[in-house]
Formats: C-alpha cells, structure tokens, sequence
C-alpha cells in the first residue's frame, strides 16, 4: 500500500513538472519568433554598413581616425560578455563563459591586461563568484534590446579606445544561426576592421569609383561610430533569439523526459496496484477455504 502510494504522488509531481516546461517552452517559442524577426531585420543593414565603410576607407585616412588605429601591441583590452538573465537554458550560458574564459587567459598569456564587463545576470554571477572584477555589470537590458542600449554599452569603451587607454574591444555573444544551434562567438568591435570591399563576382580589393558629397571624412565620421554601435547591438538581439533558442531545447527536452518517466511509473503503478489486488484475491479466496 506504502508503495502504490509513494509512486502516486511521484506520477503527480513530475506530471506537475511536466506541465510547467511544456508551458516554459511554448512562451519560449513565441518569444523566439519575435526575437529572430529581430535579428533577420538587422543583418542586411549591418552588411550594408560595413561594404558602404570598405569601400570608403582608404589607406591614407586610416590614420586620421581613431576608430581605424592599429596598435602595435595589445597592452589593455575591454572584454563585453553577453549572457542571460536567466537560467534554464541548457549549456547556453555555460558555453558563453567558457568561451570568455578562454579569451581573456589568451589575451593575459599574451601581455594584456584585460578588464571585464559584463551584461545579463548569468555572466555577472559567475565571475564574482570566481572573485574576478567586473569593470561594469548590466541587468537592465532585456531581450528587446535597442541601439540606445547598445550605445549605453559600447560609447565609453569607445570613448577610452580614440583616447588611447584601450587598444582593443571584444564582445563573446551567442551566435544565432538556428533554434539548434547557438554557438558562442568573440567579435573584435574595436579597432574596427570593416569586411573586405567585394565585386559583384566576389573578387576581393574592388572598389567603386563614386562622386561623394560630402566627402568620405565626413561621411566616415558619422558611418564609423554608427558601425561599432551597430555591431554590439547585433551581438545583443543575436545573443536573445539564441537564449530563447536554446530554453526551448532544453524544455522541449525536458518535457519529453518527464512524458518517459511518467510512462514507467505509470507501467509501475499498475503493476504493483495488480499484484496488490491479486494479493488480496489471494487473501479472500484462502480465508474463505479455511472456513469449510
């Protein structure tokens, strides 16, 4: 009886469990159809803008912009992790940090001095617990993330890069390429290294011959911020759509897991409710023969 009644409230419970990641990972596959909406929306804008910048820079302007210099050595670098401000994820976040871990002894292996800046409450949490100083640590910024964030995260980093005090940016965000996969990825925002000028025919080194007004320094003034803005931004929607992404994996995943657990103990339940009535079966028929 202690049996039957034990697993009773065991199917009860994880059905329970059951219900509440199913529900997890419908919300998460809503959330996920927005988010990509998002991230398909920013790509061919930041494509454009980095082929408009390729094919505006020019040798002899790279060294009057601050954004274009590149330092002889690396000797302090700024290090933006993006992670989740929530767990249930998987390995989401765990792979974020392992990725940002590997940068940061590469870089220190290196010479530099790294300082860290970290944005979702996964990241955060992780590294104070490992005692590691954060420069900066932002909450705030959800998984609708805008350009006024993405400014808010990368404009004083980029302000001590044209002043000298960093030689280097790099953002560890989640790559979204499916709702399967979500790898983690570093991006060099700063100095900024625009892709290469292509041709209609994807020969590399083309550059059109255009009439500029106003001319490209002035246009690059305004292009080349915009672009690093752009950049981080791209990094914060993908990270999102990756984040809901691979939540609804693992909950997809953990609600097929409970569906097999409840399959056998439902299997149990009704073997030992069987035995239970064959025992008392058993019971009767032998106590009414011991009566004749």
């Amino acid at each position: 009886m202690a049996k039957t009644r034990e697993l009773r409230r065991r199917i009860r419970s994880i059905g329970k469990t059951r219900q509440i990641t199913k529900t997890m990972e419908m919300v998460s596959t809503s959330k996920l159809k927005r988010a990509t909406d998002r991230v398909y929306a920013a790509r061919p804008y930041a494509t454009k803008l980095g082929e408009v910048i390729s094919r505006l820079i020019a040798p002899e302007l790279i060294e009057r912009y601050p954004l274009l210099r590149q330092p002889a050595e690396t000797r302090r670098a700024a290090v933006i992790l993006i992670t989740s401000n929530r767990g249930l994820a998987g390995a989401f976040n765990t792979n974020l940090i392992r990725e940002a871990r590997a940068l940061i002894e590469r870089l220190r292996a290196g010479g530099t001095t790294v300082e860290l800046h970290g944005v979702g409450r996964k990241g955060i949490a992780f590294f104070r617990f490992k005692r590691e100083a954060l420069a900066t640590s932002r909450v705030d910024i959800g998984d609708r993330a805008s350009m006024d964030d993405a400014a808010s995260v990368i404009e004083p980093l980029r302000a001590r890069f044209e002043s000298g005090e960093l030689d280097a940016v790099y953002v560890v965000y989640a790559q979204f390429r499916s709702a399967l996969s979500t790898p983690p990825a570093v991006m060099s925002v700063l100095p900024v290294q625009a892709p290469a000028a292509t041709d209609s025919e994807g020969k590399v080194g083309w550059r059109a011959n255009y009439e500029l007004s106003p001319d490209a320094e002035q246009i690059l003034d305004r292009l080349l911020p915009l672009y690093v803005r752009n950049s981080v931004y791209r990094a914060l929607v993908e990270t999102a759509a990756a984040e809901h992404g691979a939540r609804r994996t693992a909950m997809k995943n953990a609600t097929d897991n409970a569906g097999d657990i409840l399959d056998t103990l439902n299997r149990t339940y009704n073997r030992a409710r069987q035995a239970q009535i064959t025992q008392e079966i058993a019971e009767i028929v032998g106590g009414a023969a011991a009566l004749e």
